[in-house]
């Protein structure tokens, strides 16, 4: 085998930035620093926000991969995130208080604690640390101090930022023609590229649709930097300012909250496609209109972003459309489990997709994905029950490299050149189903490739079992041991060819939830019905 097929495969990422697949090289050496826009803690999560959050860790998981330390930090949004995109509606937090007659600090509690839970259900790492809005109140003040005598301007409602203060924001402040800085290279600021995009076209009517007017403003894609509680109304969460009694924008506390625990500049912000348009922009030329103000000597204001790379999930997407809690009903892991579904089946069907393409959601593709999961899961167990008292582990790629499996090494090499190029998870997968199925390898060899496998990919396929993902549902009214004395009974009769009885039994489970497989070549046997 040649030595260059040895050679670790360059991680390359796509920066919304350029629009472009780039390789990625840490700021710090051997250290990257990563930002994660993370819920607004009024309602449950729904699976579209989660796989947000599902990609986030992939993209950690295969930082560490190439050797990397990460610090990671994900914000709970607790405060300042209104009901609309324009700056006007209501504080999403305030509303949900409103609604269910408690605290905005108990009803903040209790989603913060539920997002956690769906987190780790989900076998996503938890992050270096968990920023909380409420928590750097004092500095988003500081820091919109120090923009506002350039960059801002107060009217009754806030104090607001001034969009044609920045560059590459507008190309003319006047004409109302918004064009965010994700709509051209930053570094290259070219906008008659930008202008004559066809493909951009469509993005600024959607955005003008999505930005509403605000009595006052100057200009409909200015934003809040504070808005001031209306006069007579008292909220449950208000600060003194130089502006008066409020809250902060909800940009402004991403920015303020990067900065205080990452530095600036940093390596990579994520988020969702939904945030690409507005969110991320303002975070932009906020970051611009601060390092301007304060004569950042690292960093000229045109080109200060905040990180190098911004990089976003796509949407899941429902056959009704974008899953959206403004819509009404939406589906969350907690509604999943309840059903009957391990929540890891969900994992593996965002992993099944690459990141920035859309991902539809159904029925179907969760049960082929829970299938998926228990091939490899049982593959996995037949492994270990072969490897019983041999000690395995998941070593470092470089020993790996030079110790595994000659069989073994053209997969580790194929799956190291899927998840650098951008987190290609889909075409990284099949490389772990294959390395469980070899054969003629040694299996203490193939559970520790399978075992850096899964460290990227976040399966927990070393720790479950068949068993764990017979999950049982909420309102299921039967016991799995039950099932399986009724199944017992079944294959008695079935083997004393009292057929009747066997189809008595039979119809007797489905009419509980429970559906028999007979035949199932995975010899799942029976599995309860998906809600």
């Amino acid at each position: 085998m040649s030595e260059d097929q040895h050679i670790p495969a360059p991680l390359r990422l796509f920066n919304s930035l350029t629009r472009m697949i780039e390789p990625f090289a840490p700021i710090e050496d051997h250290h990257a620093r990563v930002y994660s826009c993370g819920p607004t803690v009024y309602n449950y999560a729904h699976i579209g926000n989660l796989r947000a959050y599902v990609f986030t860790d992939t993209l950690r998981r295969t930082l560490l991969w190439k050797g990397l330390a990460v610090t990671h930090i994900i914000n709970i949004t607790d405060v300042g995130h209104l009901t609309s995109d324009a700056d006007a509606g209501d504080d999403k937090m305030e509303a949900a208080a409103r609604a269910s007659a408690k605290s905005i600090w108990d009803i903040a509690a209790h989603y913060t604690q539920a997002f956690k839970q769906n987190i780790a259900d989900l076998n996503i790492l938890s992050p270096s640390e968990w920023t909380v809005a409420t928590d750097y109140v004092p500095q988003m003040i500081e820091f919109a101090e120090k923009i506002a005598p350039t960059h801002c301007y107060e009217i009754a409602t806030g104090l607001y930022f001034d969009v044609s203060s920045v560059p590459f924001y507008m190309k003319e402040a006047d004409s109302g023609e918004f064009i965010a800085a994700f709509n051209a290279r930053v570094s290259g600021g070219d906008w008659t590229k930008v202008n004559e995009a066809a493909e951009h076209a469509h993005e600024r009517a959607q955005l003008a649709s999505r930005i509403g007017a605000v009595e006052g403003k100057r200009r409909p894609q200015d934003f809040a930097i504070w808005r001031k509680s209306p006069p007579g109304e008292q909220r449950q969460m208000e600060w003194d300012s130089p502006w008066g009694k409020g809250a902060p924008g909800w940009h402004l506390e991403c920015s303020v909250m990067s900065q205080a625990r990452l530095g600036q500049p940093f390596d990579i912000h994520t988020g969702g496609i939904d945030h690409r348009e507005i969110h991320h922009p303002n975070e932009i030329a906020q970051n611009q209109a601060f390092h301007n103000c304060c004569g950042d000597p690292d960093a000229a204001a045109a080109d200060f972003t905040g990180a190098r790379w911004w990089m976003h999930n796509n949407f899941l997407v429902d056959r009704q459309g974008k899953m959206s809690k403004s819509k009404g009903g939406f589906t969350t892991l907690f509604s999943l489990i309840d059903a009957g579904v391990h929540p890891i089946a969900y994992r593996l069907l965002c992993l099944g997709a690459h990141y920035r393409s859309e991902l539809e959601f159904s029925a179907d593709n969760l049960a082929a994905a829970l299938t998926r999961l228990k091939r490899l899961v049982m593959g996995v167990e037949g492994l270990k029950a072969r490897a019983e008292g041999v000690t395995w582990q998941s070593p470092r790629l470089d020993y790996l490299r030079a110790n595994l499996h000659p069989k073994l090494v053209p997969l580790l090499e194929q799956f190291d050149a899927a998840i650098a190029d951008d987190l290609m998870t889909p075409r990284a997968l099949p490389m772990l189903e294959e390395a469980i199925g070899i054969k003629k390898v040694p299996v203490d060899e193939k559970l520790c490739l399978i075992a850096a496998f899964d460290q990227a990919l976040g399966l927990n396929l070393l720790t479950l079992s068949r068993a764990d993902l017979r999950v049982q549902p909420k309102d299921a009214q039967i016991t799995p041991e039950e099932i399986e004395a009724e199944l017992e009974r079944r294959t008695v009769a079935r083997a004393e060819k009292d057929f009747a009885l066997s189809d008595e039994i039979r119809d007797a489970l489905i009419a509980r939830g429970v559906e028999v497989m007979d035949g199932d070549p995975l010899r799942w046997d029976w599995r309860l019905t998906l809600g």
